[in-house]
């Protein structure tokens, strides 16, 4: 198949063998907030030919700060319906799925199994939907990169990418990984995460609505940078580039 005209300075960087391989990938990717949506948007651009996206959120006027698909024109539209449109903007030959809702992990687990991804990109900010997508996607074998705690970060070089059994300095990852042992899981899950100590003045307490107890402050890019981490990742394994020396998933 021939590299399309809008893809030949990654085929001069990657080749076009490359270019074919990330054509036929099929990704899942759940959560489109400030880690989604850039993660998303970089695989688009990279040329994947399938995407599934998930999201049950609308924008909210907090979102601005830090969110692809956040302006104050799209204010309470569905973060899963902006993305669609963008992505396919695009590239028009993506076959892309979008589900506008939050899974129930029997429906996660069915649509799975049912289409064998090649990679799941986890970009859920909220730890209970975040363990069942974990769960599930480790227990059916599927490759799976999973994004830690953006939030009272500031330092871009405090980033780091291992298995999910090295992350530190983190306490949304500390609280995932303590967790998944419970359910039996101690490695095997590429993370993304920050090993910058969060300022106890950044964090705010919640209503506990949509899973959340508490949140950290954000800066506008640090959930990007994240997202591009968690892209890149994927865009060279599934391309056969150059894996990071440095990175040792058990």
């Amino acid at each position: 198949m021939e590299t399309p005209h809008w893809l030949e300075r990654t085929a001069l960087l990657i080749g076009d063998e490359s270019i074919g391989r990330l054509g036929k990938a099929n990704v899942l990717l759940v959560g489109l907030g400030g880690v989604g949506s850039y993660a998303g948007e970089f695989l688009v651009r990279a040329g994947i030919g399938h995407l599934t996206i998930i999201d049950g959120d609308v924008v909210d006027p907090t979102n601005i700060n830090r969110q692809m698909q956040a302006l104050h024109s799209t204010i309470g539209m569905t973060k899963t319906a902006l993305l669609q449109q963008r992505f396919q903007d695009i590239n028009p030959l993506l076959k892309l799925q979008a589900y506008e809702k939050f899974m129930e992990p029997e429906d996660m687990e069915a649509l799975i199994r049912e289409n064998k991804y090649d990679f799941v990109m986890d970009c859920i900010d909220s730890v209970t939907p975040k363990l069942a997508l974990l769960r599930v996607a480790r227990r059916s074998g599927s490759k799976v990169i999973s994004s830690m705690g953006a939030g009272g970060k500031l330092d871009p070089s405090k980033i780091k990418v291992g298995d999910i059994a090295d992350t530190k300095e983190c306490k949304f990852a500390q609280s995932v990984r303590k967790r998944l042992k419970k359910e039996g899981i101690r490695k095997g899950i590429i993370a993304v995460w920050s090993e910058e100590i969060q300022p106890k003045e950044a964090l705010r307490l919640t209503d506990g609505k949509n899973y959340k107890k508490s949140f950290y402050g954000t800066i506008s890019y640090m959930p990007a940078l994240f997202g591009l981490t968690i892209a890149s990742e994927v865009i060279r394994r599934l391309g056969g580039l150059r894996k990071n020396p440095h990175i040792k998933v058990q």
